[in-house]
């Protein structure tokens, strides 16, 4: 009894407090509203938003619910993500609400391609807006493997999906305010490439799980 006492003290001398740490549906609240600013304030400094795009919000509802409904599709997508980072945060119930409310959007758009709920137009075309949603996805990306670094998502590769995932739908999201409106064109310079991040993020998500590997 005495031995086992001590064994206990010996392991327990020395010990460091271990700060707790923050609530992660706060840190993906924080993360999420940074990057929405950080995405509002980098596309208007590469070009305005469509002159007509806050009139059509005002007097077009369907316009307005089809980017209500991409937030919302976004926000719940966000607490996935960060949710998963946590072993045990994440319910199968709230991922699929997530999942679901990511595709329902986006299939919208494929519905738009035979019945638009705005009259496809070249008005306020952003020449490059291919080029920056992928750009303009990457610093919220990585803000968001850097936040979670130091948890241990029990599904890593899910984990990182989710994440750039996310990262690659807001400015998608926003370029229906800030480009030109055309179902095909959301579909095929908006949508795809912010799918395409999610490809990125699993390759450095990969890339994460060999360094800490053979560290």
């Amino acid at each position: 009894m005495k031995n086992r006492q001590n064994l206990i003290d010996s392991l327990s001398n020395n010990l460091e407090e271990v700060n707790t740490p923050f609530s992660i549906d706060l840190i993906a609240s924080l993360w999420l509203i940074a990057s929405v600013t950080y995405i509002i304030i980098i596309t208007q400094l590469f070009g305005p938003i469509r002159q007509n795009a806050l009139e059509q919000l005002v007097t077009q509802p369907q316009f307005a619910i089809e980017i209500i409904a991409g937030a919302l599709a976004i926000t719940l997508m966000t607490f996935v993500a960060f949710r998963a980072a946590v072993p045990g945060a994440l319910t199968r119930k709230l991922s699929l609400i997530g999942i679901g409310a990511i595709l329902l959007w986006i299939a919208g758009y494929v519905v738009g391609l035979f019945s638009p709920v705005l009259e496809p137009s070249m008005f306020g075309k952003r020449e490059h807006c291919f080029i920056e949603t992928v750009a303009f996805s990457i610093a919220p990306m990585l803000g968001a493997f850097f936040l979670t670094r130091r948890y241990y998502p029990l599904k890593p590769f899910y984990t990182a999906l989710s994440f750039s995932l996310v990262a690659g739908m807001m400015p998608a999201l926003y370029m229906q305010i800030a480009c030109m409106y055309s179902p095909e064109h959301t579909l095929r310079f908006h949508i795809l490439p912010g799918l395409e991040m999610a490809c990125v993020g699993i390759l450095l998500g990969f890339g994460a799980k060999r360094i800490k590997q053979d560290i």
